[in-house]
């Protein structure tokens, strides 16, 4: 329930008087936050605003100028806000009237929403609510709706307005041959095909991850709620520069999972050229015997590849039993190292500011062992057996 800021007849002398309580600035932030935000609703908008133009020192008749509302309207808010905090800036809306629509009817706008206003040979080429609503009475679905009513019936429906994202398919005439081979190859790492005679016994799959920046990176952390103003003592929730320079250029990892092992390697170099890629691949080449063919899929980035300039790739896998497969074109997601680079980005690099790329590697580096050892633990493996499944 909304509190008046003064009985009737006592607003004309209290208007200049009604003003926000002392926010400190990680209240300013969080305000600021909320109505930069393109998302959310707009009454908690519109709230915010009122209370951050009366932090500001706008009088109470300025910010219902500003914000298009009555004196009265502004100083609830602004009690409310003294009061509950932000809690006053979400509205909790109940009641209401009944569903005023059938579950045929809703069904048919649920439809006609998600399908394109070209199909009804219509000259535009997205609904907007004015022109969804409009259409749904021409087409006599419903007798009458509101767009508030209609944007509340489709929300009810699980039907959001959505960006549209790009998709890319791949071009590469070899597709279903590499898609083949790559996941035979993932099949003997699996035991679930014995490798024929000639064929590789061993699996590596390989890539790059980076570029290694030395910056602040964005992170979560474990944090109590509320601010400091409920608390003053409690300790402050730690932040990350918010200005940086990118001293000391830049590193890239090489890294490659060995799916018989289920052991992840790493090497860290300051570029990411053919150079580089074959002393990698000499190194994944040591951890077997000579004898022991072994098969490195990786994506078609240049220095992978053997072209006619350069065969010096193609040349080293001939010479030392090994066989480069290549994913299709575009289709890198099915390189299994990649699901790899989440939980490094993750626990190395999210929420750091490391001061060196020394520094960085450092943490990179323990993290690869850690994973490795903790590979063995069946307990985890169990855990993350079912959280595949799921």
């Amino acid at each position: 329930m909304l509190r008046r800021a003064a009985p009737d007849g006592q607003n004309d002398h209290v208007t200049e008087r009604v003003r926000v309580r002392e926010i400190d600035d990680d209240e300013g932030r969080r305000l600021l936050r909320i109505i930069r935000r393109d998302t959310g609703s707009v009454v908690t908008w519109r709230r915010a605003q009122m209370i951050l133009l009366s932090a500001q020192g706008l009088p109470v008749a300025k910010i219902a100028e500003v914000t298009f509302t009555s004196d009265d309207r502004v100083r609830d808010v602004i009690h409310n806000f003294n009061t509950d905090g932000f809690d006053s800036l979400y509205p909790k809306y109940k009641g209401g009237r009944p569903k005023t629509f059938t579950l045929p009817e809703r069904r048919e706008i649920k439809k006609i929403a998600k399908s394109r206003p070209a199909e009804h040979d219509l000259p535009f080429s997205t609904w907007s609510l004015t022109k969804l609503a409009d259409f749904l009475v021409a087409e006599g679905v419903v007798d009458d709706i509101s767009h508030e009513g209609l944007r509340i019936l489709l929300r009810e429906e699980g039907v959001s307005f959505q960006r549209l994202k790009t998709w890319k398919t791949s071009r590469d005439p070899d597709y279903a041959a590499r898609k083949a081979r790559v996941e035979h190859l993932y099949a003997i790492a699996d035991g679930e095909v014995i490798p024929e005679d000639g064929e590789p016994e061993v699996v590596f799959c390989m890539d790059e991850f980076g570029p290694l920046n030395l910056m602040p990176h964005p992170g979560r952390q474990w944090a109590e709620r509320g601010g400091r103003h409920k608390d003053p003592d409690r300790e402050p929730r730690r932040r990350r520069r918010a200005t940086y320079n990118r001293y000391g250029g830049v590193r890239h990892l090489f890294a490659a999972l060995d799916l018989t092992r289920d052991r992840l390697y790493g090497h860290i170099k300051p570029v990411k050229k053919r150079t580089q890629f074959l002393e990698f691949c000499r190194y994944l080449r040591t951890l077997y015997p000579p004898g022991v063919r072994i098969a490195i899929v990786c994506d078609n980035f240049s220095p992978h590849l053997t072209t006619k300039k350069c065969q010096r790739v193609g040349t080293w896998a001939t010479t030392n039993n090994v066989e480069i497969a290549y994913t299709p074109t575009n289709s890198s997601w099915l390189n299994r190292i990649e699901a790899q680079f989440t939980a490094l980005r993750y626990f190395t690099l999210d929420g750091t500011d490391h001061a060196s790329h020394k520094e960085q590697g450092s943490m990179i580096r323990r993290y690869i062992i850690w994973r490795n050892h903790h590979a063995d633990d069946r307990r985890l493996r169990a855990l993350v057996d079912r959280a595949n499944v799921a």
